[in-house]
């Protein structure tokens, strides 16, 4: 608790999935100061009202969860405004927050910013030998170029600035609208509401082969806020859980969690996005003592809890 006493902090994102839980999370450590504007009160797309708001609260450690994010539909129909608005946010806070002599800079990226043919398990140093998966390109590379952007500054300014490379997130909270949402609570809305349609059919993306990783989200959060106190390093560090498993395999424990006993259809038409993805998480472990702690089927079992409970007037939600 000494570390954060007297820590004025800004946390970009503060409303959103992985953000609320940070948030939640750095609240209980009662730093000097904590502020978490919403993006109806600061626009980060807006580099003068950055500065101000900068200037005026002084913070002295920033945390940038802040980010436009779906899945694959929705990068395939917002390419442009995910490369824009996810590189412009970035780089206007990390320079005003230079700027204002911000003492630590914590970036989340995403692994998106990976090579589309990354040897699995993903290491950090694979970041630069190839193209992302086209789907994702945008997005990945506006992200990845923070990471640049921070080795860059510390070379030239000694500005404190670390780079975060978390794995597809899930838990209670996530974003459930279907034409914006990950694989994880787009396949629990399609089972749930098949189930209680009565359809003994429901259609999934590509053809299930890929692999993928997941992070719970309470995980995800305690490992931003362990890195903050902990890590200082210009590398970039996965976090993950370390654990792979093939999307036709997902489908199945997703049914199961829900209580789905229809038959799944893959529509091949749709892309599949990249062919695998799992992480090197021995960094993590190694700098800063991160390792994931919840099982699979709890964080899943809490997720489909978590959206039974939810009202059903859902529309595309965007982190703030």
């Amino acid at each position: 608790m000494s570390w954060w006493s007297d820590r004025r902090i800004f946390l970009s994102g503060g409303a959103g999935f992985l953000g609320s839980i940070i948030r939640r999370n750095l609240e209980s450590r009662q730093p000097a100061a904590f502020f978490a504007p919403p993006s109806t009160e600061l626009d980060l797309r807006d580099a003068h009202a950055t500065r101000a708001y900068l200037e005026q609260a002084r913070p002295n450690l920033v945390i940038h969860c802040a980010a436009v994010v779906g899945g694959i539909g929705a990068n395939r129909s917002h390419p442009g405004r995910f490369f824009y608005e996810n590189a412009i946010m970035g780089i206007q806070l990390i320079e005003e927050s230079r700027r204002v002599d911000v003492e630590k800079f914590v970036c989340l990226g995403t692994i998106c910013a990976y090579p589309k043919f990354t040897p699995v398990p993903f290491h950090e140093d694979d970041l630069w030998n190839g193209y992302p998966e086209e789907t994702n390109a945008p997005y990945g590379i506006a992200k990845k170029a923070l990471l640049v952007q921070l080795q860059a500054y510390r070379a030239e300014y000694g500005f404190n600035g670390i780079f975060l490379l978390p794995v597809n997130l899930y838990g209670p909270g996530d974003n459930f609208d279907l034409e914006s949402s990950h694989v994880i609570p787009a396949m629990i809305r399609k089972f749930i509401d098949a189930t209680e349609r009565g359809d003994d059919e429901v259609v999934l993306w590509g053809d299930g082969t890929p692999t993928r990783e997941f992070l719970f989200v309470e995980d995800a959060a305690a490992a931003v806020v362990a890195a903050t106190e902990r890590y200082n390093g210009a590398a970039p560090v996965n976090l993950g859980s370390g654990r792979e498993i093939p999307i036709r395999e997902l489908a199945e424990r997703v049914a199961r969690a829900t209580g789905y006993h229809g038959r799944v259809t893959w529509d091949t038409t749709k892309p599949n996005g990249q062919p695998r993805r799992a992480l090197d998480v021995s960094r993590a472990e190694r700098e800063f003592g991160f390792r994931a702690e919840t099982p699979f089927e709890e964080g899943l079992r809490r997720t489909v809890e978590w959206y039974r409970g939810q009202s059903r007037g859902m529309n595309p939600r965007i982190p703030a």
